[in-house]
């Protein structure tokens, strides 16, 4: 008798791609065009939100909001310079392909979407692993909501207990709880162990490499 289906949910910057701190420096250049000096360790703390979000959390619920769609449309371009060189984080793509192969269905819950999602998915180079893709167009909220996370489950088919959840930001983790998934986090994209713990991580791994070198005994045995 076949198992039943199970879904590994991946979160893209941060945890496959090594983007984070590109989205950093970009974001900064953003913020400093716009007369806005926010510091790149706020920055960093703050990626992996939707972008609308991001700038909600950094500037304030007081700020002139009809700068907003200016601030993500020039961090959207300085970013997009990057898009034929974004680097996979070691052994991502390998590591896809082998849940794929062992029966997991493999979807990935990200903010990203349109010419950024197919760069990240070239950098990545398992598209042949990857059934679906959660994208931020797709929802009405970006995580610590669980909507992206309960989204990729939709298309995964699966519910929330036969599924897991891995990401690199606190965001991530929130999401994946409030989902019911269960999560790992992975410290390559510069978010400390404890931050990530507090936050819902059930284990926690260094990268990708290292995730598919425990396979045999971790949550994704």
């Amino acid at each position: 008798m076949a198992h039943a289906q199970r879904a590994a949910v991946f979160d893209v910057d941060g945890t496959l791609v090594d983007t984070n701190h590109l989205h950093v420096v970009t974001w900064w250049e953003a913020f400093r065009q716009a007369g806005h000096d926010v510091p790149m360790h706020a920055i960093h703390r703050a990626v992996g939100l939707a972008s609308t979000d991001l700038v909600a959390h950094l500037l304030g619920d007081d700020r002139d909001q009809d700068q907003d769609a200016a601030l993500s449309a020039a961090h959207k371009a300085l970013y997009g310079q990057y898009f034929d060189r974004l680097p996979a984080l070691p052994e991502a793509g390998a590591l896809l392909r082998r849940l794929h192969r062992e029966g997991w269905t493999v979807v990935l819950a990200t903010s990203a979407g349109g010419a950024e999602l197919s760069a990240l998915r070239r950098a990545i180079d398992a598209d042949d692993a990857i059934a679906a893709t959660a994208s931020a167009d797709d929802v009405d909220q970006g995580k610590p909501s669980p909507e992206p996370v309960e989204h990729a489950l939709e298309l995964a088919g699966v519910p929330a207990e036969r599924a897991v959840f891995v990401g690199d930001t606190v965001w991530d983790m929130r999401a994946g709880s409030r989902a019911g998934v269960r999560c790992v986090g992975v410290l390559c994209g510069g978010i400390p162990r404890t931050d990530l713990e507090k936050s819902g991580a059930d284990t926690i791994y260094a990268d990708p490499a290292h995730l598919l070198a425990s396979l045999g005994d971790g949550p994704l045995a």
